[in-house]
């Protein structure tokens, strides 16, 4: 049975009226996209909204949290004076399991490590009414995926990658804990109001090319900024062939394009998912209502009329992809990966070969994958290079296992990690390399940013297929191409793979395993949320101040980075994790990983007031204690990446007033402004240039900020001299109130207790 299903049910009965209401009122036809956001508008639709420019207050169905993010945002949620939360919300525990020697042994020392912290989410949880999804239990995303996403719904959830749910037709869209914190808190959830991207799919895939190849195809397109702002929305009969769990996979990686999210239009592939995954009253209830769960006839049959940017992609033309390294919208086709490694010099043994994760572990993927191995043993070969498998779910391990693939797999040479995110987001102990040792891994994950699976900025990290993965393990190289390339086996014999093939669902259904989940306890209230006050792990936050009224006013630079400047940069993942749950402590691993533009070396900066190089975090400290508020300048796209909202609090927490900059990445721009920074970009992004180490930078007349209305900044230079430059923003009326009263919980906070 579908959970929350009375929930399901009222938005059906509303969705057709209000659909209805919003078509009169843009009085043109809609596309889906549009359907689910005007049906979730936090009051009723009087006007059309313009994309890319309106500010939007929406009203979303649900919220889904991990352990490394659930941490804060339950932590913030504490302080908005509710007893339980107001739509159905879960946290799920997947981020803090190493991966190292295999699933059960990393999964027994994850409670021995982080007892604390699961027993905190459960607990806090459980106060508050939130769903709990022990250690093992899956990825968030599979997890959404398998029981609470729905077509025609809306949700959030604390990770970028929250849009897996776009395979089931549902809006889901990653966002900081502070976020959560508003839709759980029954506050109306604001988003400037996105753009619209059609990609139109024809034909239909075949032989090795996958679901996972339309994104990769797409990342190439629209690079890891072209998404930004816009929703991209699926269709055409290349869409309709495509596998539900496919479409999710589609859709996850769509944040590496920087999308607010991605969404495929109700159709048979996802009714036959959710009623093999136990939701066929959902299932009859969304074909009842298939009519209005995908976009209006007139879209259709014109696209280039309703969307801001359309993208046409025929699948009997598409290529397996390999993109990498360093950023996943680097796309090779893999006919041009061999010219590819020559040019670039990339390493071409493979060290490690990884499948699976919350992107590309459905029982399509590891069918498929399996069928790759399968064939490979039955012509005398192995896995000539480490394999490792990531079930992206309980739910999903046990039925592999029971259907055999896992034995395949392992019998391949494959070694079973725990169904968590472990390598994909850096929390992977390697025992083949050396940090600094130059060499190539390939992986089915989503990104791929220097460092982020081991730590190791030498590691030419490559995301492909499942199952073109695992043919490239059997090669042991980049530039195998399994399309037209032989590998000799151990008798000499040259074999050439045949293309994979998979079933889309098992036939027998899912196996549930050890299901691991707690269900939100009627009289969860009367629990009490213990932390020690000796925790290296877990702090109690306390609110930040609110604005003074005044103008900030010499304050030091602290930091210029140069390049590219994601949340890894900022605040990184890896070991850092454990500490997602204490600011104080995460705070020391603040722009570790950042270039400073003066020195073209990461980490260190200059103290304006000593004249010393120390760590970023050090030097902010140092300022924060002597009274001296200070400000970073980045270039384009900053805080690209995750939805990680400790980039944001880190700086805000140890005394940053403002981030000037090229230009953001949706997320961590709205952090920003929720944690009470302004985040600000240069006017003229030229002006960038001319900011110099020891600059003091001014910011004046803040009691005028508005919307739309430029903010002045004035720079000293060390040699007397000052600059004039306008910074642009986005915030809105309300926006500024979060600034003013010194962060958005603070203002949340007043509002319950008024």
């Amino acid at each position: 049975m579908t959970a929350n299903l009375d929930m399901i049910e009222k938005k059906y009965s509303e969705f057709k009226n209000k659909v209805e209401t919003a078509r009169k009122v843009l009085g043109r036809p809609m596309t889906y996209t549009e359907k689910i956001l005007y049906s979730h508008l936090w009051q009723p639709v009087t006007k059309a909204y313009v994309g890319g420019k309106d500010f939007t207050e929406f009203a979303p169905d649900r919220v889904a949290m991990q352990d490394a993010t659930a941490q804060m945002a339950l932590l913030q949620f504490m302080h908005s004076g509710r007893k339980t939360t107001a739509v159905p919300s879960t946290a799920h525990c997947d981020h803090l399991i190493q991966a190292q020697v295999g699933a059960k042994e990393d999964l027994d020392r994850a409670y021995d490590e982080s007892k604390e912290v699961f027993d905190f989410i459960e607990s806090i949880s459980k106060k508050y009414g939130v769903g709990f999804w022990k250690p093992g239990a899956g990825i968030i995303h599979q997890v959404v995926l398998e029981n609470y996403a729905f077509p025609g719904g809306m949700m959030i959830g604390t990770d970028s990658h929250t849009p897996n749910a776009g395979g089931l037709g549902m809006i889901a869209i990653g966002v900081g804990g502070a976020d959560a914190v508003d839709v759980m808190a029954g506050m109306p959830w604001e988003l400037k109001f996105p753009k619209l991207i059609g990609i139109k799919l024809t034909g239909k895939l075949s032989g090795w090319t996958s679901s996972k190849d339309v994104i990769l195809k797409v990342a190439g397109i629209l690079t890891v900024k072209g998404g930004t702002g816009a929703i991209v929305e699926y269709f055409g009969e290349g869409a309709d062939s495509i596998s539900c769990t496919g479409k999710g996979t589609i859709c996850n990686m769509g944040a590496e394009i920087g999308a607010t999210t991605s969404v495929f239009p109700f159709d048979e592939k996802m009714s036959a998912y959710l009623r093999k995954t136990d939701r066929a009253d959902l299932a009859d209830m969304a074909e009842k209502l298939a009519d209005e769960l995908k976009a209006d006839a007139e879209v259709y049959a014109s696209p280039a009329e309703y969307f801001d940017q359309l993208i046409e992609i025929n699948l009997d033309e598409l290529e397996p992809h390999i993109n990498g390294p360093f950023t996943p919208d680097l796309a090779w086709p893999v006919s041009k990966m061999k010219d590819a490694v020559e040019e670039h010099g990339y390493p071409d043994n493979i060290s490690v070969a990884l499948i699976g994760s919350c992107t590309n572990s459905s029982y399509e993927d590891i069918d498929r994958a399996a069928s790759i191995a399968r064939q490979a043993l039955n012509k005398g070969l192995k896995a000539k290079t480490q394999f490792t498998i990531t079930p992206g779910s309980e739910q999903v391990r046990a039925t592999i296992e029971r259907d055999g693939q896992l034995a395949t797999l392992t019998e391949f040479g494959g070694l079973v990690l725990a169904n968590a995110c472990g390598p994909c987001i850096g929390m992977w102990k390697r025992m083949d390399t050396k940090i600094g040792e130059k060499n190539t891994i390939v992986t089915s994950f989503n990104r791929n940013f220097a460092k982020r699976n081991d730590g190791n900025p030498e590691t030419y990290a490559f995301v492909a297929s499942p199952e073109l993965v695992t043919a490239m393990a059997i090669s042991g190289k980049l530039s195998f191409n399994p399309e037209t390339d032989y590998i000799e086996n151990k008798t000499g014999a040259k074999i050439k793979l045949d293309p994979p093939h998979g079933d889309e669902l098992p036939f027998s259904g899912f196996d549930k395993g050890e299901v691991g989940f707690i269900p939100p306890s009627p009289d969860g209230y009367k629990t009490e949320v213990i932390i020690d006050p000796n925790s290296r792990r877990l702090q109690f936050l306390e609110r930040f101040e609110e604005w003074d009224g005044n103008d900030f006013l010499n304050m030091p630079l602290l930091l210029k980075a140069k390049g590219k400047c994601t949340t890894d940069h900022i605040s990184p993942a890896g070991q850092w994790l454990k500490f997602r749950g204490h600011l104080d402590n995460i705070s020391n691993n603040m722009f570790i990983g950042a270039i400073n533009a003066f020195t073209e070396n990461a980490g260190e900066v200059k103290n304006q007031y000593t004249g010393e190089y120390k760590p970023v975090h050090e030097v902010a400290r140092d300022y924060k204690r002597h009274g001296h508020g200070w400000v970073v300048v980045g270039d384009e796209n900053y805080g690209e990446g995750s939805s990680r909202e400790h980039a944001a609090m880190e700086p805000r927490f140890l005394g940053g007033k403002a981030i000037i900059t090229k230009s953001f990445a949706r997320i961590h721009e709205t952090n920003l402004k929720k944690q009470g920074l302004l985040p600000l970009t240069f006017a003229n992004p030229k002006d960038y240039d001319k900011i110099l180490e020891d600059d003091k930078i001014s910011l004046v007349d803040l009691k005028n900020l508005a919307p739309d209305r430029q903010v002045e900044m004035i720079v000293r230079h060390a040699n007397g001299t000052t600059e004039k430059f306008m910074l642009n923003h986005s915030f809105n009326a309300g926006q500024i109130e979060w600034f003013k009263a010194g962060g958005a919980l603070n203002l949340i906070a007043k509002m319950q207790e008024s």
